[in-house]
């Protein structure tokens, strides 16, 4: 009993300090501002109603006594309950200490917001439920270890239930009555069937834009253009095995180059809008072998802080007054083309979508055939291991410039939209930020793999648009995000499979490939 009631307090400990270190930032306003939009409160104020912070301990001392009692290997009721008991009160005391605290240096009338700005008065007497400071620090213990014990209830009668399990088995019967029925099976065996999906595809990615609206149309284009990114990133860092921090600098040379090809000022060149596209990709795609020829020789982390310097130096340099004359300087480039087609202008956030999707829709197949090559298979083979690679015949160099100048093109096509789309470009949108998000969104949906490509870009740039409250936390929530995709999925939220083998001889019979390969011999 003594070990038990220990772990699980272990614990509660831990689940205490992560819980202070979001009300330390003030994140527990953000919590309780997500509950009152769950329960249909739409008050934008600063305070919010005391029970929804009580709603919000309940569920935390809830997970708290729940996880207590899985750390603890409980396995009847009474343990389980003592478990998360011990669990609830470990990390309700922290916060109770925490309210105390913070209660009493307020009420001395010490201005706390010199050290933490979060705290001000309201936060810290919302934080003690707006009571004293030492009722709402035993308000946080009776809390916690009220819901621990039945968070400890719960996962013994979930044990009981076998719910895991349970849950499988009806999830896989019920896919497999989808899967399996006459009439699926008789839709995916005809010819048409891919004709088909491929028209309701298009007819979705026809109708939607129109009727998205000009703020989901925006969302959503920033998601496509980060698929984009992240398809060209993906080639380097997923496929080839290049950790490359300054992807932003060949997304800065392909928005620039468009944009100085296009745009009445500073040079007045006003290229037509198609030809400078493909002159951007270029541009980028040959600075990426540029780039790559001095450094392939490096690998890992060296190569990682070289690219660095090299985005980085993009950036300074198109802010600096030394290029103003040339690209305009802090003051970026303005009244950048818009895409023009059969005389027509499109420059609705409409017509931009559409333009959005089909690029997408490119740039994905290319990728895909390409990852399923020669070429890609030689990529994953110097991923797996350089050296092995080399030893058996791959021109490992030329393999990798090939991935860098690709990446680059498809960084280049992406900065050209982005460019096109805002009708500016300055060096502000071309920040190490974006490579960050770039490479997280590539790690969270699947390293190599096409569909975690979309997947991430969803999770990652969707997903701040509609979850505007925590805007302010979001380098919190990559970092977050990140340590829990490394414990629980390291592989990704959608993992790329394995290259398998193909049988060329699958067709013939069982004596024919020992005749083939009697012959090769």
């Amino acid at each position: 009993m003594k070990t038990l009631i220990r772990k699980s307090a272990n614990h509660g400990v831990t689940f205490g300090i992560i819980m202070v270190f979001l009300a330390l930032i003030g994140f527990t306003t953000v919590l309780t501002s997500l509950i009152g939009s769950i329960l249909g409160n739409s008050s934008i104020s600063k305070v919010q109603p005391v029970s929804y912070i009580i709603i919000l301990q309940i569920i935390l001392g809830l997970w708290c006594g729940y996880a207590s009692s899985k750390k603890g290997a409980a396995v009847n009721r009474k343990d389980t309950m003592i478990a998360g008991l011990s669990g609830g009160l470990a990390g309700g005391l922290l916060l109770a200490v925490l309210a105390l605290i913070f209660g009493l240096i307020n009420a001395t009338g010490a201005d706390i917001r010199v050290y933490l700005t979060a705290f001000n008065d309201d936060y810290v007497s919302y934080l003690n439920f707006n009571q004293p400071p030492l009722f709402g620090a035993l308000l946080h213990l009776f809390i916690f270890g009220i819901a621990g014990s039945l968070g400890g209830l719960l996962n013994s009668e979930l044990i009981r239930l076998n719910w895991k399990e349970m849950i499988q088995s009806q999830t896989t019967k019920f896919s497999q009555s989808i899967v399996h029925h006459p009439k699926v099976e008789s839709f995916f065996q005809s010819k048409n069937s891919r004709w088909a999906i491929l028209g309701v595809a298009f007819l979705t990615a026809f109708f939607l834009p129109r009727a998205w609206g000009s703020y989901w149309n925006y969302t959503i284009g920033t998601v496509g253009i980060y698929i984009i990114l992240g398809i060209g990133l993906n080639i380097i860092v997923g496929l080839s095995g290049q950790l490359v921090l300054g992807y932003v600098a060949f997304y800065a040379i392909g928005a620039y180059t468009f944009g100085l090809l296009t745009s009445p000022l500073p040079h007045d060149i006003q290229m037509n809008f198609w030809l400078a596209l493909l002159i951007a990709i270029l541009v980028t795609a040959f600075t990426g072998i540029l780039l790559g020829l001095p450094i392939l020789s490096l690998r890992g982390d060296y190569l990682a802080i070289v690219t660095l310097g090299f985005g980085e130096i993009i950036r300074i340099l198109l802010k600096s007054d030394l290029l103003s004359s040339l690209t305009g300087g802090p003051s970026g480039i303005r009244n950048i083309a818009q895409p023009v087609l059969f005389g027509k202008e499109f420059s609705s956030d409409v017509h931009f979508m559409y333009m959005i999707i089909i690029a997408v829709a490119i740039g994905m197949f290319i990728a895909y055939r390409i990852q399923y090559s020669r070429t890609g298979r030689g990529w994953m083979a110097i991923r797996d291991d350089e050296t092995v690679a080399k030893a058996t015949g791959i021109n490992t160099f030329r393999y990798k410039l090939l991935a860098l100048a690709i990446g680059a093109a498809f960084a280049g096509l992406g900065g050209a939209l982005f460019a096109s789309r805002g009708q500016f470009t300055g060096p502000e949108d071309h920040v190490l930020m974006v490579s960050v998000n770039v490479l997280c969104l590539v790690i969270v949906g699947g390293m190599g793999s096409l569909p975690g490509i979309i997947l991430g870009s969803f999770v990652l740039k969707g997903l701040p648009e509609i979850l505007r409250g925590v805007e302010n936390y979001r380098l919190l929530a990559f970092g977050a995000l990140l340590v829990i995709m490394m414990i629980m999925r390291p592989e990704g939220l959608w993992p790329t499979d394995r290259p398998k083998l193909e049988n060329q001889y699958s067709d013939t019979p069982d004596t024919e490939p020992a005749v083939q390969a009697g012959r090769e011999v």
